[in-house]
Protein backbone atom coordinates (compact mmCIF):
# COMPACT_ATOMS: atom_id res chain seq x y z
CA UNK A 1 0.00 0.00 0.00
CA UNK A 2 1.32 3.56 -0.51
CA UNK A 3 1.62 5.64 2.23
CA UNK A 4 -0.11 8.41 0.34
CA UNK A 5 -2.54 6.62 -0.79
CA UNK A 6 -5.79 4.46 0.31
CA UNK A 7 -5.65 3.18 3.99
CA UNK A 8 -4.37 3.73 7.20
CA UNK A 9 -0.93 4.25 8.31
CA UNK A 10 0.98 5.02 11.37
CA UNK A 11 4.14 6.84 12.09
CA UNK A 12 5.43 5.85 15.55
CA UNK A 13 7.94 4.17 18.15
CA UNK A 14 6.79 1.15 19.81
CA UNK A 15 7.92 2.30 23.01
CA UNK A 16 6.39 6.11 22.93
CA UNK A 17 3.38 6.55 25.13
CA UNK A 18 1.89 8.92 22.64
CA UNK A 19 1.92 5.94 20.05
CA UNK A 20 0.57 3.48 22.33
CA UNK A 21 -2.80 4.34 23.21
CA UNK A 22 -3.06 5.56 19.27
CA UNK A 23 -2.52 2.07 18.49
CA UNK A 24 -4.83 0.80 21.38
CA UNK A 25 -7.52 2.96 20.16
CA UNK A 26 -7.09 1.78 16.46
CA UNK A 27 -7.59 -1.90 17.97
CA UNK A 28 -10.82 -0.90 19.82
CA UNK A 29 -12.09 0.74 16.66
CA UNK A 30 -11.27 -2.60 14.78
CA UNK A 31 -9.11 -0.43 12.01
CA UNK A 32 -6.36 -2.33 9.99
CA UNK A 33 -3.69 0.40 9.60
CA UNK A 34 0.38 0.01 8.98
CA UNK A 35 2.54 0.07 11.48
CA UNK A 36 5.79 2.41 10.88
CA UNK A 37 8.54 2.26 12.65
CA UNK A 38 10.49 5.72 13.25
CA UNK A 39 13.94 6.09 13.56
CA UNK A 40 13.58 9.12 15.52
CA UNK A 41 17.28 9.87 15.07
CA UNK A 42 16.96 9.47 11.73
CA UNK A 43 13.35 11.06 10.47
CA UNK A 44 11.61 9.46 7.63
CA UNK A 45 11.25 12.34 4.49
CA UNK A 46 7.50 10.89 4.57
CA UNK A 47 7.40 11.83 8.75
CA UNK A 48 8.83 15.43 7.85
CA UNK A 49 6.04 16.26 5.13
CA UNK A 50 3.60 14.91 6.80
CA UNK A 51 4.10 16.35 10.43
CA UNK A 52 6.34 19.97 9.05
CA UNK A 53 4.90 21.57 12.01
CA UNK A 54 6.28 19.58 14.84
CA UNK A 55 8.30 16.95 13.22
CA UNK A 56 7.01 14.66 16.05
CA UNK A 57 4.91 10.88 16.05
CA UNK A 58 2.68 9.81 16.00
CA UNK A 59 0.97 10.78 13.17
CA UNK A 60 -2.07 8.69 11.75
CA UNK A 61 -1.86 8.89 8.17
CA UNK A 62 -5.26 8.11 6.84
CA UNK A 63 -6.34 8.36 2.85
CA UNK A 64 -2.99 10.18 2.02
CA UNK A 65 -4.23 13.02 4.94
CA UNK A 66 -2.18 13.40 8.27
CA UNK A 67 -3.72 13.99 11.70
CA UNK A 68 -0.80 14.78 14.22
CA UNK A 69 -1.08 14.93 17.99
CA UNK A 70 -1.73 11.77 20.15
CA UNK A 71 -5.22 13.49 21.90
CA UNK A 72 -6.23 14.88 18.11
CA UNK A 73 -5.62 11.84 17.04
CA UNK A 74 -7.27 9.33 19.35
CA UNK A 75 -10.19 11.59 19.01
CA UNK A 76 -10.28 11.34 15.14
CA UNK A 77 -10.51 7.38 15.51
CA UNK A 78 -13.58 7.75 18.11
CA UNK A 79 -15.14 9.43 15.22
CA UNK A 80 -13.83 9.30 12.01
CA UNK A 81 -15.04 4.93 12.45
CA UNK A 82 -18.03 4.18 13.42
CA UNK A 83 -17.59 0.34 14.05
CA UNK A 84 -16.22 -0.82 17.35
CA UNK A 85 -17.26 0.53 21.01
CA UNK A 86 -17.41 4.38 21.35
CA UNK A 87 -13.91 5.96 23.27
CA UNK A 88 -15.28 8.90 24.21
CA UNK A 89 -17.66 9.19 27.01
CA UNK A 90 -21.09 10.49 25.89
CA UNK A 91 -21.73 12.90 28.88
CA UNK A 92 -20.09 16.14 28.45
CA UNK A 93 -18.98 16.47 32.31
CA UNK A 94 -17.58 12.85 31.56
CA UNK A 95 -15.91 13.71 28.11
CA UNK A 96 -14.62 17.06 29.88
CA UNK A 97 -12.55 14.90 33.01
CA UNK A 98 -11.71 12.25 30.52
CA UNK A 99 -10.03 14.44 28.48
CA UNK A 100 -8.61 16.33 31.33
CA UNK A 101 -6.58 13.57 33.21
CA UNK A 102 -5.54 12.61 29.60
CA UNK A 103 -3.77 15.90 28.98
CA UNK A 104 -2.47 15.71 32.97
CA UNK A 105 -0.77 12.25 32.06
CA UNK A 106 0.72 13.82 28.56
CA UNK A 107 2.12 17.05 30.43
CA UNK A 108 2.34 16.13 33.93
CA UNK A 109 3.20 12.33 33.95
CA UNK A 110 5.48 12.06 31.21
CA UNK A 111 7.40 15.09 32.33
CA UNK A 112 8.62 13.39 35.49
CA UNK A 113 9.27 10.63 33.74
CA UNK A 114 11.88 12.48 31.61
CA UNK A 115 13.06 13.97 34.46
CA UNK A 116 13.26 11.06 36.86
CA UNK A 117 15.13 8.66 33.93
CA UNK A 118 17.71 11.12 32.66
CA UNK A 119 17.37 14.35 34.57
CA UNK A 120 19.96 15.99 36.39
CA UNK A 121 21.07 14.63 39.40
CA UNK A 122 18.16 17.27 41.53
CA UNK A 123 15.96 16.76 38.74
CA UNK A 124 15.76 13.49 39.24
CA UNK A 125 15.20 13.63 43.13
CA UNK A 126 12.20 16.12 42.19
CA UNK A 127 10.46 13.54 39.42
CA UNK A 128 11.05 10.33 41.46
CA UNK A 129 9.23 12.69 44.12
CA UNK A 130 6.59 13.75 41.66
CA UNK A 131 5.90 9.77 40.15
CA UNK A 132 4.99 9.36 43.38
CA UNK A 133 2.71 11.90 43.95
CA UNK A 134 1.18 11.44 40.56
CA UNK A 135 0.52 7.67 41.31
CA UNK A 136 -1.20 7.75 44.55
CA UNK A 137 -3.10 10.74 42.87
CA UNK A 138 -4.56 7.90 40.11
CA UNK A 139 -4.71 5.39 42.94
CA UNK A 140 -7.07 7.23 44.47
CA UNK A 141 -9.17 8.80 41.22
CA UNK A 142 -9.91 5.18 40.30
CA UNK A 143 -10.85 4.44 43.78
CA UNK A 144 -13.42 1.12 43.30
CA UNK A 145 -14.39 1.57 39.63
CA UNK A 146 -13.40 -1.22 37.23
CA UNK A 147 -11.95 1.71 34.95
CA UNK A 148 -11.14 5.18 35.31
CA UNK A 149 -14.21 5.65 33.28
CA UNK A 150 -16.73 3.18 35.37
CA UNK A 151 -17.14 0.01 33.95
CA UNK A 152 -16.44 0.20 31.07
CA UNK A 153 -12.81 0.38 29.52
CA UNK A 154 -12.54 3.60 27.12
CA UNK A 155 -11.08 6.72 26.25
CA UNK A 156 -9.35 7.82 29.66
CA UNK A 157 -8.10 3.78 30.49
CA UNK A 158 -6.13 3.64 27.07
CA UNK A 159 -4.67 7.11 27.51
CA UNK A 160 -3.45 6.04 31.24
CA UNK A 161 -2.12 2.63 31.15
CA UNK A 162 1.05 3.20 29.02
CA UNK A 163 2.00 5.82 31.32
CA UNK A 164 1.35 3.04 34.38
CA UNK A 165 3.45 0.27 32.29
CA UNK A 166 5.91 2.92 31.76
CA UNK A 167 6.35 3.48 35.60
CA UNK A 168 6.50 -0.26 36.26
CA UNK A 169 9.34 -0.64 34.17
CA UNK A 170 11.05 2.45 35.58
CA UNK A 171 10.45 0.60 39.07
CA UNK A 172 11.84 -2.40 37.84
CA UNK A 173 14.85 -0.77 36.25
CA UNK A 174 16.32 2.45 38.65
CA UNK A 175 16.21 3.63 41.85
CA UNK A 176 12.92 5.72 42.02
CA UNK A 177 13.30 6.01 45.63
CA UNK A 178 10.05 6.07 48.15
CA UNK A 179 7.97 5.54 44.43
CA UNK A 180 9.45 2.05 44.57
CA UNK A 181 7.73 1.38 47.52
CA UNK A 182 4.47 2.28 46.75
CA UNK A 183 1.71 0.09 46.97
CA UNK A 184 -0.77 0.63 44.17
CA UNK A 185 -3.22 -2.27 44.80
CA UNK A 186 -6.33 -0.19 42.74
CA UNK A 187 -4.06 0.46 40.21
CA UNK A 188 -2.48 -3.21 39.78
CA UNK A 189 -6.19 -4.52 39.94
CA UNK A 190 -6.91 -2.08 36.77
CA UNK A 191 -3.57 -2.93 34.77
CA UNK A 192 -4.58 -6.68 34.77
CA UNK A 193 -8.67 -5.78 33.54
CA UNK A 194 -6.17 -3.42 30.73
CA UNK A 195 -4.25 -6.63 29.94
CA UNK A 196 -7.03 -8.85 29.16
CA UNK A 197 -8.21 -6.83 26.27
CA UNK A 198 -5.72 -7.92 23.25
CA UNK A 199 -5.83 -4.36 22.12
CA UNK A 200 -3.98 -3.65 25.11
CA UNK A 201 -2.26 -6.32 25.61
CA UNK A 202 -0.73 -6.35 22.12
CA UNK A 203 1.22 -3.11 22.67
CA UNK A 204 2.16 -3.80 26.55
CA UNK A 205 3.85 -7.43 25.64
CA UNK A 206 7.52 -6.68 26.20
CA UNK A 207 8.59 -5.12 29.87
CA UNK A 208 11.78 -6.78 29.16
CA UNK A 209 12.61 -4.90 26.15
CA UNK A 210 11.00 -1.72 27.48
CA UNK A 211 13.80 -1.96 30.04
CA UNK A 212 16.18 -2.58 28.42
CA UNK A 213 15.67 0.84 25.99
CA UNK A 214 15.27 2.49 29.70
CA UNK A 215 18.61 1.73 30.66
CA UNK A 216 20.31 2.61 26.77
CA UNK A 217 18.85 5.92 26.59
CA UNK A 218 20.07 6.68 29.85
CA UNK A 219 23.38 5.32 30.05
CA UNK A 220 23.58 8.14 26.10
CA UNK A 221 21.69 10.82 27.95
CA UNK A 222 22.74 11.28 31.87
CA UNK A 223 24.66 14.10 32.69
CA UNK A 224 28.02 14.04 33.42
CA UNK A 225 29.08 14.18 37.37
Amino acid sequence: MAAEGKGVVLLGAWASPFVIKVKIALSEKGVDFEDREEDLNNKSDLLLKMNPVHKLIPVLIHDGRPICESPIIVEYIDEAWSQGPTLLPSDPHERARSRFWADFADKKVIHSIRSAWFGTAEAQVTGKKELAEWMKLLESEIGEKAYFGGERFGHLDLSLVPYYWWFLALKKTLDLGSASELHLPKLEGWLKRCLLRGSVSAVLRDEDKLCELILQIRKKRLPAN
